[in-house]
């Protein structure tokens, strides 16, 4: 036990991080569907809040220690989620050649990263685009990381909620002090 978390909370903190590198594999690469990476944000966020106060056994004591425990543990898994999903989100952005499967109309016409991304942008959502005062690639730049970051303090801010969330559950449900844990069930007869 630390001073303000029980070896539990850090031991949950890699499990947290373990689970981020997993969603972001499954949701981000695998299957590119980010807006399940966003539902996930919050229970992941409870389960490893629940976790950290499980793992460090907390039976008793200040309701102090259950909420850090439970925010150690959310924060590094949301700032793992965050980071995973800027890490992708730029690989994706900077190696963008304007490849595109031939039965959508062939490589796109530009010069790599930032320029081909804009282009699929503009190719989809042009008037907004230019009704945002997004003209070339350089101001679309701006705007895009500008919403890649945004989403990432969302996600942050979702599972660091989550993780707090999670504390508060096991904090009503945690076991009673005097309650023994038995590890193997006891026969009468």
């Amino acid at each position: 036990m630390t001073r303000f978390l029980d070896r539990g909370a850090i031991v949950a903190a890699y499990v947290g991080i373990g689970m981020a590198v997993t969603t972001a594999i499954s949701f981000l690469l695998v299957i590119p569907i980010e807006p399940i990476y966003w539902l996930l944000a919050l229970p992941s966020g409870l389960l490893i809040g629940y976790y950290a106060n499980q793992r460090s056994d907390r039976r008793a004591g200040p309701w102090s220690r259950i909420v850090a425990n439970a925010a150690y543990a959310g924060l590094v898994t949301g700032l793992t989620m965050a980071v995973l999903l800027i890490v992708v989100k730029a690989l994706f952005f900077y190696a963008d050649n304007g490849y595109r499967d031939p039965g959508l109309g062939g490589t796109l016409s530009c010069s790599g990263a930032a320029d081909c991304v804009y282009a699929r942008y503009r190719e989809s959502n042009g008037a907004e685009l230019t009704a945002a005062g997004i003209t070339d690639a350089a101001s679309f730049t701006g705007f895009y990381w500008g919403q890649q970051l945004s989403s990432a303090g969302t996600i942050l801010v979702l599972t660091l909620a989550g993780g707090l969330g999670g504390g508060v559950l096991y904090g009503v449900f945690r076991p009673k002090a005097g309650a023994t844990r038995s590890s193997s069930p006891t026969v009468t007869g």
